[in-house]
């Protein structure tokens, strides 16, 4: 071949392989980059006095005395919305307004039974009481502002009666006030629009039973069930997404006959335009940063907190040690019994048609999807195998760990049974030939030589049993319960977790931090435990070459 050409060649092939190794990386990078900045989230984020609360709450972590000073500064800045809202509630809120006049009416007749009065007296003084209760009642369910004054100015003109001094009833006066000065800045015809925007308003500020709020439930609300509905906003991002959301109302709408719908969006203030609620959608962008005292914060302890609300809240403590059993456990089966069938194929089988079709069936065998040995699992160990050696037949790690063994016991075998086989020929013959027998030099001689090779599959299949999700599902993994106290007790994996947060309710688009975290932790921990094994490696590939 002309040397010009040939050396053409070279370089072309130096090139090909220095590209595809380019490519190699920006590919990682395309695809873990993005998962790890995600995932960093779950450990670095600005955290709210809402996260501080919740820290001290669940997991007993604060400066109490700190924290109790700074939830003070925070709750009186966080007091005008309160009453915001409460003054624009008492010009719409008619249910609750009238509820609040038939018990301050029932409350006056109790005070009237205890009081020094004659029977006419009780008697006048009740049916007076009945007649402001009837025309508040009147008033508040009237769209007629003359209706209204009318009906309120007759209320109040009963405001100096000695009868109602010092009683309950003197909440009638304040009541008709504040309703009176509420219809005097609303438009009393969209009295239904105002009541299911105000409701979307307090759910984005308040929360609900369900949902989050921005700052979380009002001092006077009872306390909520779920953890996750009982804080503010925790992180700064958060808090970002749920002031958008109430700034911004969003509506679905048909601008061509038959064409999808368009989102479009309009400022929610808009809706509230000239009443008492208005000026909430300028205070609090103004004071969300004092309403929340955003902080930088590391949260490390991430990786041994345990969750809260499916994940909603909390760490991946759990979940680690349940990957690391179960990998464990797998391992510890996988191994030997891998390296002992690669030994057997290599050093006493013949190459007959038996050896051919075994050989054939560990091959298929790397190819059967990991559903089928989740499968098998369950039916083999679960249902047939523990009940028979007295074991409980339900899910656990042991299954697991025996059931990931069997997934990857091909990996290991091919692996192993390449490594044996590349020991040169003469190291054996020595060492047979000094009178060593096929068993020790086996153990002594080839099992040394092959060790690298065979790690190389211990990595690959400590990858495969960490990070698998399917056949776990049947056999050992939960998405929630206690750490294992044994390899008989079920537990939860990373990747048991990252899946059942991607399958569940609304909750990986609630917190995609976590989701990420979690998956990003999966990650981590598979490359420490390659780390280690390749430290192995390449500390026993120096110990032969002498070094």
């Amino acid at each position: 071949m002309n040397l010009g050409v040939r050396r053409s060649l070279d370089r072309l092939f130096t090139g090909l392989t220095g590209a595809s190794i380019v490519l190699l990386m920006l590919v990682l990078i395309a695809v873990l980059g993005p998962m790890i900045y995600r995932g960093s989230g779950a450990v670095l984020f600005g955290g709210t006095v809402e996260f501080r609360k919740m820290q001290r709450d669940l997991f007993n972590r604060a400066d109490r005395d700190a924290l109790a000073a700074e939830i003070a500064e925070t709750d009186e800045v966080r007091q005008v919305v309160h009453e915001m809202v409460d003054r624009f509630k008492k010009g719409i809120d008619i249910a609750a307004m009238s509820s609040q006049a038939r018990e301050i009416n029932r409350e006056y007749g109790r005070e009237l039974r205890y009081r020094d009065a004659t029977p006419e007296e009780y008697t006048e003084s009740r049916e007076v009481a009945r007649a402001i209760r009837d025309k508040l009642e009147e008033a508040f369910g009237s769209q007629d502002i003359e209706l209204i004054r009318k009906n309120i100015a007759e209320v109040l003109a009963h405001k100096d009666e000695p009868r109602f001094k010092g009683t309950v009833a003197e909440r009638y006066f304040t009541l008709a006030t504040d309703f009176l000065d509420a219809a005097e800045h609303i438009d009393l015809s969209r009295y239904h629009d105002y009541l299911v925007a105000l409701d979307e308003v307090e759910v984005i500020l308040f929360g609900s039973i369900e949902h989050p709020g921005l700052l979380g439930p009002r001092p006077n609300q009872p306390a909520r069930p779920l953890a996750m509905t009982s804080y503010g906003a925790t992180r700064w991002d958060q808090a970002q997404s749920l002031l958008d959301r109430l700034v911004w109302a969003e509506k679905w709408v048909e601008k061509e006959p038959g064409q999808p719908l368009v989102k479009e969006r309009s400022p929610r203030a808009e809706l509230f335009h000239g009443t008492a609620l208005e000026p909430l959608f300028t205070y609090v962008p103004e004071q969300l940063d004092e309403m929340l005292r955003p902080r930088f914060t590391v949260y490390w302890q991430f990786f041994i907190d345990d969750n809260f609300d499916s994940h909603y809240f909390g760490g991946v403590g759990p979940e680690i040690i349940g990957t690391l059993l179960i990998t464990v456990v797998g391992m510890l089966f996988v191994v030997p019994l891998g390296v002992i069938s690669a030994a057997y194929l290599v050093e006493c089988a013949s190459d007959g048609p038996v050896m051919r079709i075994l050989r054939m069936s560990i091959n298929t065998l790397a190819g059967v999807p990991s559903i089928v040995f989740g499968l098998f699992g369950l039916a083999f160990f679960v249902l047939f195998l523990f009940p028979r050696l007295g074991f409980e037949p339900k899910p656990c790690i042991l299954a697991a760990s025996l059931t990931l063994a069997v997934l990857t016991l091909p990996v290991m075998i091919r692996a192993s049974e390449e490594a044996i086989r590349t020991v040169p020929r003469s190291y054996k013959e020595g060492s047979l030939a000094l009178g060593a027998s096929r068993f020790r030099t086996f153990v002594t001689v080839t099992f040394p030589a092959a060790l690298p090779g065979i790690l190389t599959g211990v990595i690959l299949s400590l990858s495969r049993i960490a990070g698998e999700t399917a056949p776990i599902l049947f056999t050992g993994a939960v998405s929630m319960g206690p750490v294992p106290k044994s390899i008989f007790d079920p537990t939860r994996t990373l990747s048991y977790g990252s899946y059942d947060m991607a399958v569940g309710d609304r909750l990986a688009m609630m917190v995609p931090h976590n989701q990420y975290g979690m998956v990003v932790t999966l990650i981590t921990l598979i490359l420490i435990l390659n780390a280690v094994a390749i430290v192995l490696r390449s500390r026993v590939f120096k110990k032969l070459k002498g070094h």
